[in-house]
């Protein structure tokens, strides 16, 4: 890639309300006539207006369509449930939007957003000939920051992350987990342009060509950038977390994460239990302790767990099987 880029990010004026079944590029194509589309750009389509022409617009409320849109809860405070969607997203009340929307219906997301930008990527090539990327976003808030931005929930035609481990910085230094997510970084360029209420539902970035795929192939899709449930940290908020390692019940470990290691169960047990605790380590997966009521739900949010049949004063632990 060469060592300047330049980008160039609009967002065209005058869309007409998207009802279902509607094209979306017959209503962005007359949109964009005086500044037409040109190989390597990449198209931006706010998930709310994708949702609409696939007849995503259901009648009722919020929290009336939490639930079917719900895979697990992450955290809820008061009125707000932070939660984790079928598409692996975690995000506030499911991405169910009730703005811009006639009174008394909400939008759900797209069923399958990736899908939705194939699709979009594909009827573009048709209409125009030429070769664009597409980028599906919706609003998320982010942990630890205030306020909210865009990002991708669906991609065609272009990486979603670009992959720096390995590479050497200016000083000799090996860079170990950068990951620029592009297709994120789009979403929240092409959100300044679109604005939450000026009506502008279709941006177009320019000058990313280099990294627009050829047509034909459409890279991984939005849903490489969602993190698995064994590497996320921060399956639960912190209520939640201490709530359900109490219940222990199996259908939660999931949002625990990967099970811990022996020297972090090993270390997580010293702490909790005091210097006066005997902790033997019998294996690289089998741990011993005196049976305190704390160690059950403390290892069980380590993903670990103990045979049932065992009775006594002491107890074996080891890695639960997924």
């Amino acid at each position: 890639m060469s060592d300047r880029v330049t980008l160039i990010v609009w967002a065209p004026d005058g869309a007409p309300e998207v009802h279902a079944g509607d094209d979306l590029v017959a209503v962005l194509l007359p949109l964009l006539t005086g500044q037409p589309l040109a190989d390597g750009d990449v198209v931006v389509v706010t998930s709310k207006v994708v949702s609409k022409a696939e007849g995503r617009v259901v009648t009722g409320d919020r929290e009336s369509a939490l639930a079917a849109e719900t895979v697990r809860v992450v955290a809820r405070r008061g009125p707000t449930s932070i939660v984790r969607t079928r598409h692996g997203l975690t995000m506030a009340a499911a991405g169910i939007d009730a703005s811009n929307v006639e009174a008394g219906h909400v939008v759900l997301l797209p069923l399958d957003p990736d899908g939705s930008a194939r699709i979009l990527r594909a009827r573009l090539r048709e209409a125009t000939g030429l070769d664009v990327a597409v980028v599906v976003t919706d609003s998320a808030g982010r942990a630890w920051r205030e306020g909210q931005t865009d990002i991708a929930i669906g991609a065609a035609g272009i990486p979603v992350a670009i992959d720096h481990r390995g590479l050497v910085d200016a000083y000799g230094h090996e860079l170990a987990v950068t990951a620029p997510a592009v297709a994120d970084e789009i979403a929240g360029a092409a959100e300044l342009v679109q604005g939450k209420l000026a009506g502008r539902p279709f941006a177009v970035v320019r000058g990313l060509g280099e990294w627009v795929l050829p047509p034909g192939e459409d890279g991984p899709g939005a849903a490489a950038l969602v993190r698995p449930d064994a590497g996320d940290l921060f399956g639960y908020g912190a209520r939640e977390a201490v709530a359900r390692a109490l219940a222990g019940r199996p259908e939660d470990r999931v949002g625990f994460g990967a099970p811990a290691t022996t020297e972090e169960v090993v270390g997580l047990l010293a702490r909790v239990l005091g210097d006066g605790a005997r902790i033997d380590v019998l294996g690289p997966d089998l741990v011993e302790v005196d049976d305190d009521p704390r160690v059950a739900p403390l290892l069980f949010a380590c993903g670990w767990e103990t045979d049932a049949r065992e009775s006594g004063v002491r107890r074996r632990w080891h890695p639960a099987v997924p």
